[in-house]
């Protein structure tokens, strides 16, 4: 197996396999799947040189969907998985449920998260399709539509409600951006059906996916584990779903593109995302770091993707800012004054 496709396989399966056992045996296994969703990947963040490098082509990874497709299948095991468990009163101890749980919403958040951006953006149907039900699992269908049709057309201006203004608290920008990419995502859809060459069928309609579906997942959970089932489900998948609206807020924050006098946006550019050269996290979240030239090539694959000196970077790991994120004056004065150079030159 080639050094980087073991890597990814490492970084990303490894807590698939600790989770499961953690569920199914607890004790010290849950304590091991938190350290490494946690404080060994940060340790391994500091001690490991960061990765400002360009990346080989896509045959030194040939099976990197393969990993994608393994991984969106994980998830909707490891959902059913501590489901059931946290559910039956006498298979964990109260200390063991939280430490279960709580390990369970860092892989849904990051890992799950980054999965199923990622194979949204594949060309093959069923990849695509596994990524849309990740999102609708996670009670989040609707950014299927809006990353796609919304973030990338108009990421970096006042039209995107996920691209976060200078000053922004994440909590002002979470709610904005929740409500704001629901709608405009659902504009976008309608508009394409209108455009269509004949009229769709109102049972194609994405929107109505998402909705039924999650309806669907709340409905699983209560058969699995009943009321309890769902009180475990439902605050699980809002916590993932905060985890990517974090992301998106430190990955965008107050980066903005130029309009010329007729009011049209410039192209992206590598000035137009915040990106994290730490090598483990970045593995670990199928390099999501890497994010302004995911947004320049959207269809590049995640091994692929490059990083370059010109692109801005965080101070600390994406990880580690999205936690800075939820303390808005100290976030704030850790990147106004690195957004304030990036914005310069165009002020």
């Amino acid at each position: 197996m080639p050094p980087r496709q073991m890597f990814f396989t490492f970084a990303t399966g490894l807590p698939v396999g600790l989770l499961f056992t953690a569920s199914l045996i607890g004790g010290c296994w849950i304590l091991i799947a938190l350290a490494y969703l946690t404080v060994f990947a940060a340790l391994l963040d500091v001690l490991m040189a960061k990765s400002v490098v360009s990346n080989a082509a896509d045959k030194e990874f040939p099976a990197s969907d393969f990993l994608l497709a393994g991984l969106g299948i994980a998830h909707f095991a490891l959902l059913a998985t501590v489901i059931n468990r946290l559910s039956d009163g006498t298979t964990h101890s109260a200390i063991e449920g939280v430490g279960l749980w709580f390990a369970h919403v860092l892989f849904l958040g990051q890992i799950s998260n980054a999965n199923a951006h990622e194979l949204i953006h594949r060309p093959q149907r069923a990849l695509f399709q596994l990524g849309k039900w990740t999102y609708i699992s996670l009670l989040f269908g609707h950014h299927t539509s809006a990353h796609r049709l919304v973030h990338h057309k108009w990421v970096g201006s006042r039209q995107d409600p996920n691209t976060p203004r200078l000053g922004d608290s994440f909590y002002r920008f979470a709610y904005r951006a929740w409500i704001g990419s629901f709608r405009k995502g659902l504009e976008q859809e309608n508009q394409l059906r209108r455009r269509a060459s004949h009229q769709p069928s109102v049972f194609t309609h994405p929107y109505l996916h998402y909705c039924l579906g999650g309806l669907l997942f709340c409905a699983i959970a209560c058969f699995i584990g009943g009321l309890i089932g769902l009180l475990i489900y439902v605050p699980m998948v809002f916590w993932a779903q905060m985890q990517l609206l974090q992301t998106d807020y430190v990955q965008h924050y107050g980066l903005q593109r130029k309009t010329d006098n007729a009011g049209k946006l410039e192209h992206v550019q590598p000035q137009h995302s915040w990106n994290s050269p730490h090598w483990f996290s970045g593995v670990l979240i199928l390099h999501a770091p890497r994010h302004s030239d995911h947004h320049m090539h959207p269809s590049t694959p995640y091994p692929n993707l490059k990083l370059s000196q010109e692109m801005p970077m965080l101070p600390y790991s994406m990880p580690f800012m999205a936690v800075i994120a939820l303390f808005p004056v100290k976030f704030q004065s850790l990147m106004d004054p690195l957004v304030q150079k990036w914005r310069a030159p165009s002020d």
